[in-house]
């Protein structure tokens, strides 16, 4: 698997838009992020659509056309340094393929940022793009708003990218050992889905998989595994990061699932990593070359997320 091309980072008085590719968004939480980013001295734009209501399904912000169309103009607007997802929920799926990559290739590299749902368009610029992306908070996300760790890992991964090459996460080893290989993942289900969809990648060969999930059911969290093996998809692998299991089965019990359908695969694992749908969650990049420290918990990025 090759490094993708990463893009600048930020620098005082970005302008940055704000998309919902997926769930409907709160006001008074998009405000309060808001504030989160001009008080970083970044110009947030709101995309026309981020407060919209799809008129039959409540579970999307907005018609799959309006969402598409927003990711595409914010994208394709060479005054916009970076696009940052309001939140996750569902829905980028419906619209993933509304959007025109050609253009969006053609409007060249800037910074994206979310996780949960928006692994689907992590997953397909880096198919469609060639481009690194950022898994980390999302600017109404509940956990942002409140958590300080979560906020400065952000801001000095956009900012001061060399500040935090290393990523010590404090989590602990499942299957000990050192592995490189270029950086991948999200959401559990969601890398399930992708499976077969066009431009989907076929396999995570040669990458440091990063998974996590919420509100599974055990059985359920077996299902996603196991396609992707099925598939070939995760022949390859050099190492695996476990982040977060929010509002799953215990832990003990996913733990051992988890031990169960990837402990057969030889690599290094390291459990509870700290991304994903938990407090304080450490912004990863998607995209770029490190060393996975299973026993220290570390992830060690061979150059910063951002140029």
């Amino acid at each position: 698997m090759k490094p993708l091309i990463r893009p600048a980072r930020l620098t005082p008085g970005a302008r940055v838009a704000v998309v919902a590719p997926s769930g409907p968004v709160p006001e008074d939480r998009l405000q309060a992020g808001l504030d989160i980013l001009r008080g970083w001295d970044l110009e947030p734009v709101v995309a026309p659509h981020v407060l919209d209501r799809h008129p039959g399904f409540d579970y999307l912000a907005g018609t799959d056309a309006d969402r598409a169309r927003d990711l595409q103009e914010a994208w394709c607007d060479p005054s916009v340094s970076a696009v940052l997802c309001a939140r996750g929920g569902y829905g980028v799926a419906r619209m993933v393929e509304l959007l025109d990559w050609a253009a969006m290739r053609a409007a060249g590299p800037k910074v994206f940022v979310g996780y949960s749902d928006i692994t689907t368009l992590h997953e397909a610029f880096a198919a469609r793009t060639g481009l690194a992306t950022l898994h980390g908070p999302m600017v109404a996300a509940a956990d942002f708003l409140k958590n300080a760790r979560a906020q400065e890992h952000l801001r000095a991964t956009l900012f001061e990218p060399e500040r935090v090459q290393l990523i010590a996460s404090g989590g602990r080893a499942l299957v000990p050992g050192r592995a490189r290989g270029v950086t991948l993942g999200g959401c559990l289900c969601l890398l399930a889905a992708d499976v077969g969809a066009p431009g989907a990648r076929s396999s995570a060969r040669g990458g440091l998989l990063f998974l996590e999930d919420t509100g599974e059911e055990t059985y359920r969290l077996d299902r996603y595994l196991t396609q992707l093996g099925r598939a070939g998809w995760l022949q390859g692998v050099s190492g695996v990061a476990l982040g977060s299991w929010a509002d799953c089965d215990p832990y003990d019990t996913v733990r051992a699932l988890l031990l169960d359908r990837l402990g057969g695969l030889g690599v290094p694992i390291v459990e509870e990593f700290g991304f994903g749908h938990c407090e304080g969650a450490l912004t990863v990049p998607f995209g770029v070359p490190g060393e996975l420290d299973a026993d220290a918990g570390t992830l060690t990025l061979e150059v910063p997320a951002l140029v």
